[in-house]
């Protein structure tokens, strides 16, 4: 939906703002801040009493998963219970062992130790599919499972999610090998012609080691040794990752693939060699290498923030917190063919401290990552917990405080607890910030920043692309507008300098749950009056909010700032492809049906970046 509301000058809209809006500031502020709530924290799992009633029967089939290799398996799970209620519901538990033993004996806030201390992995109500399970106390439902290393039971609980009362186990199931390398993840490495492959198995290094055989398709493959990574309860910063949130994430194994051939297709998969000599092998995956950088061929991005996590099985949607997400991740799938490399912007799974949830999102995403780079940023549901160093003093990782991320997925950081770095695809050069430190003038993030940006050499790669996850430049969400600044608190007040001096084409952020396009902008002024052909020297900088990628969408105020040209409460994506050294096109797509909403073409030559605009000459001299 495109926005026709009039355009009045910043500082009368900021007045109107604020007289009309004031009343709602802390419903808006709920809205940008994370409004909905992650599924799994509406369930009191500590409050747990046992009620097994023997007239109750659940069970699940089949028993036995993954024989032919599979990596995901539906079940039916089939439910007899003769006294039915509407707030019956069932919990996927996984390992399926479930007792106080798993209770952290760090807390004693419980005059009595809980029968359950770990949520369940997923849920549905016994009534989700069967309209008449009241009446009949009979239901069938069907749950897609995951390899996620260990078994699995289903759980019958009456009470609702507030007062759970656990009325009868199911009989478990398990994958044929749980421990399986799984959910490839592909990224740059610090150089270009390197692929870094992540994948999560059971196998630690004093069971078996880990490894990637690749190469050229049709050649002899080599191999290429994996590190293994992982972390530990005690490396989570609170609840709930600390507590009922927490899973054991397996092992997580990263391989450096080097001196890659440009524009070349290589097969791989990930293996592990057992301590009896045998092997145990993934499926067999490919990707397209890099260009090299400056390389003039067609080159296309996907960019988009806060998509999220849901369940094809329609389990655990009762909140409504992610509804864009399969949406998002489908349309990515059925276009892949299309594009070279994504950026995923920021807040991920919104596991917030649900560590199981990191495994649904690496299974979710696998088709879209085992194929083209998944290049990531740090957003706050990955990174803010109080006390823990990041900029923002809140909660809404979870207790995770970046661990999990950092862990999962590998970023070319030099320091990945710090989220920061660059990357380059042929005429591309991305500088990614990490909104979650500190970024301002003085500090190490600002000295990157401005590094990262001054390191490109415009003749070869001309498209200079900015990218962070909280809007650090311009947003005319409701929260930013009754703030007054239409942006993150002291967001662009050290940087935009910065985007002038180089002369940065796109600003892209997230953490706003919609999209909006600005003008080419500096210092609140639009310095062109163009909005879809922009063609010689580029006077500003254009930004672009790209949250809409999953999760519960974000109002906007009720007034246009002058700056903003598009906006689109919807979930989508953008895409660049560059045709050229001299031609750029932007598109932004719905995810509901892939088609265009927005676009515009930068057309230029080289002269044109080099030219002189505001605040952005280099020192001259009379001299002769």
């Amino acid at each position: 939906m495109k926005e026709t509301v009039h355009h009045f000058p910043v500082n009368v809209a900021v007045l109107v703002f604020w007289l009309l809006c004031f009343a709602n500031l802390t419903f808006v502020q709920a809205d940008i801040h994370g409004a909905g709530e992650q599924a799994l924290a509406k369930i009191d799992i500590y409050k747990t009493t046992l009620a097994l009633d023997g007239s109750a029967l659940i069970t699940a089939y089949p028993r036995f998963l993954g024989s032919l290799g599979e990596d995901s398996e539906w079940i039916t799970v089939n439910i007899m219970n003769e006294k039915p209620s509407a707030d019956d519901w069932v919990g996927v538990f996984s390992p399926a062992n479930f007792n106080a033993s798993t209770c952290p004996p760090q807390d004693d806030q419980w005059q009595e130790t809980p029968y359950i201390c770990t949520a369940p992995i997923k849920y549905k109500y016994a009534n989700h599919s069967n309209p008449e399970y009241t009446k009949t106390g009979k239901g069938t439902l069907r749950f897609l499972l995951i390899n996620q290393r260990a078994d699995f039971a289903f759980v019958l609980f009456s009470g609702g999610l507030s007062y759970p009362k656990l009325v009868s186990v199911s009989n478990k199931l398990q994958f044929s090998n749980p421990k399986a390398p799984v959910y490839p993840r592909l990224a740059h490495g610090k150089s270009w012609d390197e692929m870094t492959v992540t994948w999560t198995s059971g196998y630690n290094i004093d069971e078996a080691v880990p490894f990637v055989e690749w190469g050229m398709k049709g050649e002899t493959p080599k191999r290429s040794p994996a590190g293994t990574l992982t972390f530990k309860q005690n490396s989570m910063c609170g609840s709930p990752a600390r507590t009922v949130g927490w899973r054991d994430p397996g092992f997580i194994h990263t391989s450096f693939l080097k001196d890659l051939w440009p524009n070349t297709v290589y097969a791989y998969r990930m293996g592990h060699i057992l301590s009896d000599g045998s092997y145990v092998w993934s499926k067999v995956f490919s990707f397209k290498s890099s260009p090299y950088p400056g390389q003039d061929s067609l080159q296309r991005v996907i960019i988009f923030g806060d998509m999220g996590k849901a369940e094809r099985d329609g389990s655990n949607e009762y909140s409504d917190y992610q509804p864009g997400s399969l949406n998002t991740t489908d349309q990515l799938i059925k276009d892949l063919d299309n594009f070279d490399i994504v950026f995923h912007i920021g807040d991920l799974p919104y596991a917030n401290g649900y560590i199981s949830q990191w495994d649904q999102f690496t299974a979710q995403v696998q088709p879209i990552t085992s194929t083209v780079p998944y290049m990531i940023a740090s957003g706050n549901h990955e990174r803010d917990w109080p006390n823990s160093g990041s900029f923002y003093d809140t909660s809404d990782s979870g207790g995770e405080c970046g661990v999990p991320a950092e862990t999962m997925y590998y970023v070319p950081a030099e320091n990945r607890a710090k989220f920061w770095y660059s990357t380059d695809y042929g005429m591309f050069h991305f500088c990614i910030a990490d909104s979650e430190h500190d970024w301002r003038e003085g500090t190490e993030q600002y000295k990157f920043i401005e590094k990262c940006l001054a390191s490109v050499d415009r003749q070869k790669q001309p498209w200079l692309i900015f990218s962070a996850h909280r809007v650090l430049g311009y947003s005319s969400n409701s929260w930013y507008g009754l703030e007054g600044a239409f942006e993150e608190p002291m967001g662009r007040e050290s940087l935009q300098k910065l985007w002038q001096k180089y002369r940065v084409d796109i600003a892209f952020f997230g953490h706003v749950h919609n999209y909006e396009r600005t003008c080419p902008v500096y210092q609140n002024q639009c310095v062109s009056k163009e909005k879809h052909q922009y063609s010689g020297t580029m006077n500003g900088t254009i930004h672009v909010v790209v949250g809409g990628g999953g999760s519960h969408l974000s109002e906007y105020s009720s007034v246009i700032p002058n700056w903003s040209i598009y906006r689109d409460y919807d979930f989508g994506f953008v895409k660049l492809t560059a045709f050229n050294h001299s031609s750029l096109l932007f598109e932004y797509k719905k995810s509901s049906d892939g088609k265009v909403y927005d676009s515009f073409t930068i057309s230029r030559d080289y002269r044109d970046v080099l030219a002189c605009v505001h605040d952005s000459c280099p020192a001259t001299t009379l001299a002769t």
